[in-house]
């Protein structure tokens, strides 16, 4: 009995559903027939870029992390944190004593060696002499031509300890090596530091110019490649995350040697000039690569293409009567679309298309009416 209960409930339910289906189908279209208030659009002629969008990285020209070549007490900092440094500016002091009284103790050496090796000097001109009055035998002179050899050694090797012990009281003085920006303080007055040690001291990022590293597909090279060879500038355009702003223009540089094989993309390096400080180092941005452009192309808002399946067609209006024409969609840049199909000056339906048709009689509003959603109709 509850099985004949349930399987009667089902049948009125199919019931009930299939009429409906069949109201909905056999019910005119809404404004069908009537007059239908809409925006237009005009088809222009113009130039429309072609562009390889992609995501990329801001990448520094130069980042020098500054580490210790000398083991001692920092004494001093002289930068402040986000400070722009030049090249050559000061930037962290060591003691330097102890390097300068082993290099004041090389520089004595230097200097008795010196005095030892031009007594040497002065002796093997004395024996030049007497061995030209046959009043010394040559054994006598050809010693004394050795030890001013070995006199001469010596003082070459006094004199690169002295430049090592000099190099070493420089490196207790640490400049900057490239013109940027230095980041927060790492080290205080009164640190130990290691010499050769891991630990960085400072870090300085150039900020002008700036590059950006971005990925282009493999399918794009053959666009991109052809103006490399000419050496043809090709502008690059940074955008914010939302890429709406405009952050930077700059032109690409160069492409990588290898395509990554796991995503069929190539590296791109791109320079920017950076003279706003807009770009930040390690900053996400969109970019856009101009490849091409299109000169003379019939231009028309996006917003105006509707598309049946693969189709794609426009509502042109003559004498305010909608008419579909198909277009072929080609290059899109934002908003505006190059299409084939259509004539410049065209007048295009731009909203209200879900009562619009074939044949349909428009009112042209003034009122701005968003493309796609429903406008107003006339009886």
């Amino acid at each position: 009995m509850w099985i004949a209960i349930l399987l009667i409930f089902a049948v009125g339910f199919i019931l009930v559903l299939r009429h409906k289906d069949n109201a909905a189908a056999t019910a005119p279209r809404r404004g069908a027939g009537g007059t239908v208030t809409v925006t237009t659009a005009t088809a222009k002629k113009g130039d429309i870029g072609v562009y390889v969008d992609a995501i990329g990285t801001a990448t520094p020209v130069y980042t020098a992390s500054i580490t210790s070549q000398v083991s001692g007490i920092i004494t001093a900092v002289s930068y402040h944190e986000g400070q722009i440094v030049r090249k050559g500016d000061p930037l962290i002091d060591i003691d330097s004593r102890p390097y300068r009284a082993t290099l004041l103790q090389a520089q004595g050496t230097l200097e008795r060696d010196d005095n030892i090796l031009a007594q040497a000097k002065m002796d093997l001109a004395r024996y030049k002499d007497a061995w030209a009055r046959n009043a010394i035998p040559k054994q006598t002179l050809d010693d004394q031509e050795k030890v001013v050899l070995q006199d001469e050694g010596t003082v070459k090797l006094d004199q690169g300890a002295v430049q090592y012990d000099q190099i070493q009281v420089d490196f207790c003085h640490i400049t900057s090596p490239i013109t940027g920006r230095v980041g927060l303080r790492l080290v205080d007055p009164g640190n130990v530091v290691q010499a050769n040690g891991t630990t960085a001291l400072a870090v300085i990022t150039q900020l002008q110019p700036m590059t950006v590293i971005f990925t282009v597909p493999e399918d794009n090279l053959s666009e991109i490649e052809p103006h490399l060879r000419k050496k043809t500038a090709l502008t690059v355009t940074a955008l914010d995350r939302s890429g709406r702003k405009q952050i930077g223009s700059g032109t690409l540089l160069t492409l990588d040697n290898q395509i990554d094989t796991t995503t069929g993309t190539v590296k791109a390096r791109s320079i920017f000039s950076n003279k706003d400080n807009s770009l930040y180092p390690n900053q996400f941005v969109n970019t856009r690569l101009l490849v091409d452009t299109q000169h003379d192309a019939i231009l028309i808002p996006t917003s105006a293409i509707q598309h049946n399946g693969t189709q794609s067609f426009v509502y042109v209006i003559l004498d305010k009567v909608a008419h579909m024409k198909t277009v072929q969609p080609g290059v899109t840049d934002g908003d505006t679309t190059a299409v084939t199909g259509i004539n410049p000056g065209d007048i295009l339906a731009n909203s209200s298309f879900d009562k619009l048709q074939d044949n349909a009689k428009v009112v042209i509003s003034s009122k701005q009416i968003p493309a796609g959603t429903t406008g107003s109709s006339a009886p």
